[in-house]
């Protein structure tokens, strides 16, 4: 028969173990500081244009950063104006914008910055004569709303 000294020993190395194997398994690893080349990440197409993923990972303070840059095809949008927990920065390369800002559609100019914030519609279109070209930055972290379920769910 186990002692009481004994059994929490065991007890505290099955929890141990048990917490370390989940850990293990539910973390991507963390990113630390990089350098993205242009030329050596794809550009994939979509039918709006094309979309080139740089990463999407934990960092040191975020659960999640993803970047990516969107090349949207004149007279077209990525998709329809949407909302999500997690807020987004959009630095405009080349081209022209609108944004949907506050239930407003504002115009956006090369070299130009945009923040949606948390939970609010939001949504670009490119409305110039040349391809629009803009990096995104989207993060959560530990204070970012948890996503609701979709409609219907």
């Amino acid at each position: 028969m186990l002692t009481r000294k004994e059994f929490t020993l065991v007890a505290l190395t099955a929890l141990c173990t048990v917490a370390i194997v989940a850990l293990a398994q539910s973390t991507k690893p963390v990113m630390g500081s990089a350098v993205f080349d242009w030329n050596a990440i794809e550009a994939r197409p979509t039918e709006t244009g094309s979309f080139r993923k740089f990463f999407e990972t934990p960092t040191p303070t975020l659960e999640l950063l993803e970047c990516h840059v969107t090349t949207l095809k004149p007279g077209t949008n990525s998709h329809a104006p949407h909302q999500h927990p997690e807020e987004e920065v959009i630095v405009l390369k080349e081209g022209t914008l609108e944004a949907l800002i506050n239930g407003e559609w504002k115009r956006v100019a090369p070299g130009s910055v945009i923040f949606f914030a948390s939970n609010v519609l939001h949504g670009v279109r490119n409305v110039g004569d040349t391809p629009a070209i803009y990096h995104v930055l989207m993060w959560r972290s530990v204070t970012t709303p948890k996503r609701l379920a979709a409609p219907g769910k």
